[in-house]
């Protein structure tokens, strides 16, 4: 386990459990303050379900969710999928969001929700090619659907694995 100089464990190199970065993501400033609620983490880290609450916090003058609360919402989770999937498998990896496109079809006037699922066959294509490579690149989809089950926002989210190397520096920054 890794200690920053405060003495604390340092999460983000971490092997934690569904559970725990659940509550950690919930109580995180960023994503409290705006209303994102992960509501839970599937086993494995395979998947992800999370709500974006409406409040005065994060509404606009036309009365829907501001775009930037939506679009952070969507950021983290396939990133942080991956590094738990991959941690669990002996890896050592470094993951970030690359790239990220988001379209809003329609206005969030209601609480807002979306589920990320990553296949096997997905996570298999992932571990060969950190194997064969050293990297995983690749575009998932995200589709943010209001209280009816419209779709509100679409992303696409490019997430970047990288296989770290024996000796290679830990760094807080990617």
């Amino acid at each position: 386990m890794f200690l920053k100089s405060t003495g604390f464990p340092d999460i983000a190199y971490m092997v934690v459990s569904e559970n725990l970065l659940k509550w950690a993501m919930r109580l995180y400033p960023p994503l409290f303050f705006q209303r994102i609620w992960v509501k839970q983490f599937d086993k494995g880290f395979t998947g992800v379900h999370v709500a974006i609450f409406k409040s005065f916090l994060n509404t606009n003058y036309n009365k829907s969710i501001f775009g930037g609360t939506i679009f952070s919402a969507s950021d983290p989770f396939y990133a942080l999928l991956f590094d738990q999937l991959f941690r669990r498998k002996g890896f050592k990896v470094r993951v970030w969001l690359k790239s990220a496109d988001i379209q809003y079809k329609k206005p969030g006037r209601t609480d807002l929700h979306f589920k990320i699922s990553l296949s096997e066959e997905e996570i298999n294509e992932a571990e060969h090619s950190l194997r064969t490579v050293g990297k995983f690149v690749k575009a998932f989809p995200v589709e943010i659907l209001n209280s009816n089950g419209e779709l509100c926002a679409f992303v696409i989210n490019e997430v970047y694995v990288r296989n770290l190397h024996s000796g290679e520096e830990r760094t807080v920054a990617y």
